[in-house]
């Protein structure tokens, strides 16, 4: 197979690469640096430039079997535009940009996050998100009061709603998208995400055990690139050891009832 994957450098997509090369595919890259291994081509990708996502495209070498939705930035201080810029704007146009360069019956899958679970509750804003012009977007930050870490929840909430409502269309035109939510993994970011969400991250993956490691995220994201997940369309995958369903014990008090 050819599968085309965004942010294969390092962490989570890196060890998608690795894995999906072993297997034998062929692995075309975008990223903004340079892949250490694992893959066949790379295209330098910049997720928050428009012009740079449109070059991409253009000189990927299609059609593609496979589109992995990888690349993101982390909830840093500071970064609320570029944060949405790349994990929602520029995810949706290198998406939309590549549909046209994909085969009949081509998987394509999402890397969202756990931290976009409460998409019902902020529906609302995300509709205003998706919405929302590229341009009017310092506007919208303003108006909204989103810092970085709302940023990146808000960024990720989208990711999952366009994943589920844009599944019937992609079935009509042969293809099927699924989304993964991995928690906490032991990526170079990880160290972001402890800053960001202080207590509630380090209370997660304590009793979790340990955090997610890339690999077993990997295997996740490889298996809905396979043929053997052909059945599952439209899904968001939540990968987190647990920590969702603890919690939902905890907030229905459920934990007492076995």
């Amino acid at each position: 197979m050819k599968v085309a994957l965004t942010g294969g450098a390092t962490g989570i997509g890196a060890e998608v690469a690795r894995k999906m090369t072993a297997q034998g595919h062929q692995v075309t890259a975008f990223d903004i640096s340079e892949p250490a291994e694992g893959v066949a081509t790379w295209i330098k990708t910049d997720l928050s430039d428009p012009a740079s996502i449109a070059g991409a495209i253009a000189a990927a070498d299609g059609p593609f079997d496979v589109l992995i939705n990888n690349a993101g930035l982390p909830p840093r201080a500071g970064l609320e535009r570029l944060i949405l810029s790349v994990n929602f704007f520029g995810f949706r146009a290198f998406l939309n940009g590549m549909l046209d360069h994909l085969s009949d019956g081509a998987a394509i899958v999402n890397v969202a996050s756990r931290a976009g679970a409460a998409w019902r509750d902020n529906l609302d804003e995300v509709k205003a998100l998706m919405a929302c012009s590229p341009d009017a977007l310092d506007a919208f930050i303003e108006a909204r009061g989103i810092d970085h870490i709302r940023a990146y929840d808000l960024s990720k909430e989208a990711v999952i709603v366009l994943t589920l409502a844009e599944t019937e269309t992609m079935i009509g035109r042969g293809f099927r998208m699924n989304a993964v939510s991995p928690a906490a993994v032991s990526t170079g970011i990880l160290e972001d995400f402890k800053a960001a969400f202080g207590d509630r991250a380090a209370k997660n993956i304590a009793r979790a055990g340990r955090p997610g490691k890339p690999e077993e995220i990997a295997d996740v994201i490889v298996y809905l690139a396979s043929q053997d997940s052909a059945w599952i369309k439209g899904q968001d995958i939540v990968i987190d050891g647990g920590m969702g369903a603890m919690g939902m014990t905890d907030a229905l008090g459920l934990k007492d009832i076995g």
